[in-house]
């Protein structure tokens, strides 16, 4: 309530909404792509570089290793390694 408590509503005027990276020409579907690849932000070099990143939460890290190195526990890695059957890892669903 304290947020709306300035807010002042008039009965005679539209709202619409404003796409603020461009408030003039307006909200275009290429808008939010433009600005994630917009080149003026620095990028880094490998996905490696994210997984080590101190803003980058610890368990995310973790993850993030694991699938670039492909140590996820999916059916092809459990098969692999003798987990499960191989003709079970080619089972989508409902195969026991």
């Amino acid at each position: 309530m304290t947020l709306l408590f300035d807010v002042s509503l008039s009965p005679n005027v539209t709202n619409k909404w404003a796409w603020l990276p461009d408030p003039v020409g307006g909200y275009f579907v290429r808008g939010p792509y433009d600005l994630l690849t917009n080149c003026d932000t620095p990028r880094m070099d490998t996905p490696l570089d994210l997984v080590g990143h101190q803003q980058v939460p610890l368990k995310v890290s973790v993850f993030a290793w694991r699938l670039i190195w492909d140590r996820l526990p999916t059916k092809a890695n459990l098969a692999g390694h003798g987990v499960i059957p191989m003709a079970a890892s080619y089972c989508v669903s409902g195969c026991g």
